[in-house]
């Protein structure tokens, strides 16, 4: 082994528990970068399982309320399951597109338009998508009735 490759062997791992780094402003913590960019697949991530609690959320108290409204059709029902349907789908393509990113591709500020842009439309699908569904079934249910 020569000189400089056994020097970079004994050397502490950055970020390591046993040699904690020290940063600029004094305190222990990871690695020492000038200007942290953010990793926009995790960003994506954390959002969407956000989105898919609130989703739930008004999904449970849009649908409840319609079938205390309808008494015992089963149209309610028939709406639980296409919301189910619809989202699942599109949670996975806005996670894939995002999860198949290189790691520098996570971390350009180039990308940061379009993840703005699909945060935007995740989060009108998740909070407009219980509301705009349950508003046709019951359209439905007043036309058919």
């Amino acid at each position: 082994m020569d000189r400089m490759t056994d020097h970079a062997a004994h050397q502490p791992v950055r970020g390591s528990s046993s040699h904690p780094e020290q940063s600029h402003s004094g305190s222990y913590g990871g690695p020492v970068t000038d200007s942290p960019i953010a990793d926009w697949r995790r960003k994506m991530s954390d959002h969407i399982a956000y989105a898919l609690l609130v989703y739930t959320a008004l999904q449970i108290f849009v649908t409840i309320g319609a079938l205390k409204a309808h008494g015992g059709s089963l149209l309610p029902y028939f709406a639980l399951v296409i919301l189910v349907v619809a989202i699942i789908p599109a949670c996975r393509r806005f996670e894939a597109r995002w999860n198949g990113l290189t790691d520098e591709q996570a971390h350009d500020p180039a990308l940061a338009p379009y993840y703005r842009r699909d945060r935007l439309a995740l989060w009108l699908l998740a909070i407009g998508l219980p509301f705009a569904l349950t508003a046709l079934f019951k359209g439905l249910a007043l036309l058919f009735a």
